[in-house]
């Protein structure tokens, strides 16, 4: 039994490996920021993106998200073309699921600076698992 259990850790291995090794670096539309005219106040934003798509980089085949954000804003707010637009980008991205909301909140920092920001994604069901993944950034 102890053989086909170390077979079947190979085997998954070998069809995952490397798959995900540059997602760090993939290149992404910019997000865009227009200035907040209430940096002395601290607020909440709320986005919802109920129709999120990538690609699974194992299948091929598509996988749809509802995509929470919420974040404070500090000097800057994103502007919401630009992220619909951020968003349509990764249609055609095989991407594991951790990997979008990570990926997301990296960037959403890096344009954004908010005070703190929570991505949350709430995958549909694949393989009859649905997979929520949150992230969460804090101003140091």
């Amino acid at each position: 039994m102890k053989q086909k259990t170390n077979g079947a850790r190979r085997l998954a291995k070998s069809l995952y490996e490397g798959l995900q090794e540059n997602v760090r670096n993939l290149k992404t539309p910019k997000i865009e920021v227009w200035k907040n005219q209430y940096t002395d106040k601290e607020y909440v934003i709320n986005l919802d993106i109920p129709e999120f798509t990538c690609i699974c980089p194992k299948t091929g085949l598509p996988d749809f998200a509802a995509i929470k954000i919420e974040y404070s804003p500090q000097t800057y707010c994103v502007e919401l073309k630009s992220y619909k637009l951020y968003t349509i980008f990764y249609r055609d991205i095989g991407i594991f699921h951790e990997h979008v909301i990570n990926k997301m909140l990296e960037d959403f920092v890096k344009a954004v600076h908010p005070r703190w920001v929570k991505i949350v994604g709430v995958f549909n069901p694949r393989g009859g698992i649905t997979t929520t993944v949150s992230a969460q950034w804090y101003k140091p």
